[in-house]
């Protein structure tokens, strides 16, 4: 059952139209991710969800019900911010009951699902404490205890981990996805982090200038974006993209990057003329220099434990490329080598950045 649908939303500031109509529906129970860059209208779609922003124009439905102008308090969600917003002269406790206090419900009530909800958050031992005596994981634990507490029809996430270190970042994405497993219910988190939308998502829906590219599960944006803006913003490091052209030899498409050849499988009828290649920094290896498909110079290398990323330069085209490699890889800068191009992995898009199709090849071998 769709729980959340959005009809041709549209938001503007005056002549600055900063949602530009935006369809979408959310299933009950999933767990949509609203990514993109700072500015691309994601928070402001959610505060319009949520009833923070009154639309100019178009619909909002929460479980079959227009609450296009329904105040906020009668929507039926609950939202997390980026600040934790808690009372700070109220105990853990008294901030997870507030709002259940404002609504007048018995004290047996309200104390009985406030321990409900630490159960579920393994806060018990927090409850008597007030904020100020809590660490910035387990103060974001209250302010979804405090969500939860309403059991909305959907819960909604602003950028909730923004303000925590890296390690707790990681803990607090294990914490919410489990949160999520548990409850079963619908979720829409907004993050600029496509780390925490591929980790989280079941779809993740990626903004740009206020208008959507492309929905869909973590591993389609990521093996089949629709354009060069998702393919950069899905996957750390981004994309390499390099010009190219795509020439018809015969019953073959090929592609040209310099003087090198690559042969492809079937592309849509008419695609050809200058595009842009693209290729993950995982489909690139290093090999000795004249065995590869174009020779490169070693220009930077940053070991990261696991893995190791080398920066190379290439002369036609002229570019940087990203290659990921084993943390035992010997490279060093100024070492002279060859890139090896994984056939099976290249993506080809045309003169406006629109995917033509992920392109196939019969091997993976250097072509020339």
């Amino acid at each position: 059952m769709t729980q959340l649908s959005l009809r041709d939303v549209r938001k503007a500031f005056g002549s600055l139209e900063v949602i530009k109509g935006i369809n979408l529906d959310v299933e009950n129970g999933e767990f949509v991710v609203f990514v993109g860059p700072s500015g691309c209208g994601k928070s402001t779609m959610l505060r319009m969800i949520a009833g923070l922003e009154d639309l100019t124009s178009g619909q909002i439905n929460i479980a079959g019900h227009d609450v296009t102008r329904t105040p906020p308090s009668r929507r039926e969600i609950a939202m997390v911010f980026q600040s934790y917003a808690l009372f700070p002269h109220m105990t853990v406790a008294e901030n997870i009951g507030f709002g259940l206090k404002l609504n007048k419900r018995p004290k047996e009530e309200i104390a009985r699902r406030v321990g409900n909800v630490a159960g579920v958050l393994q806060i018990e031992a927090l409850l008597e404490r007030t904020p100020r005596e809590l660490s910035g994981g387990q103060r974001q634990r209250v302010a979804i205890g405090r969500a939860i507490i309403r059991e909305p029809k959907v819960f909604l996430f602003d950028e909730p981990l923004s303000n925590l270190d890296a390690a707790l970042r990681v803990q607090m994405r294990l914490e919410i996805a489990r949160l999520h497993k548990r409850l079963g219910a619908t979720m829409i988190y907004v993050t600029h982090d496509q780390t925490e939308a591929m980790t989280l998502a079941d779809r993740i829906v990626v903004f740009n200038h206020g208008r959507i590219e492309q929905v869909g599960a973590p591993m389609e944006l990521y093996e089949r974006p629709a354009n060069m803006f998702v393919a950069g913003f899905i996957g750390a490091p981004a994309m390499n993209f390099l010009p190219a052209r795509l020439d018809h030899a015969g019953a073959r498409n090929v592609i040209r990057l310099g003087d090198a050849s690559i042969p492809l499988g079937a592309l849509p009828q008419g695609a050809g003329g200058d595009v842009t290649l693209g290729i993950r920094p995982e489909h690139l290896s290093l090999v000795a220099d004249g065995e590869g498909l174009v020779p490169a110079r070693v220009e930077i290398v940053e070991h990261l434990g696991a893995e190791t990323y080398a920066y190379v330069e290439i002369a036609d085209p002229m570019a940087t490329l990203t290659v990921s490699l084993p943390a035992s890889a010997g490279v060093k800068p100024g070492d002279r080598v060859s890139l090896h191009f994984d056939l099976s992995n290249l993506h080809v898009f045309d003169r406006d950045g629109v995917a033509i199709q992920k392109a196939t090849t019969s091997s993976s071998a250097p072509a020339r």
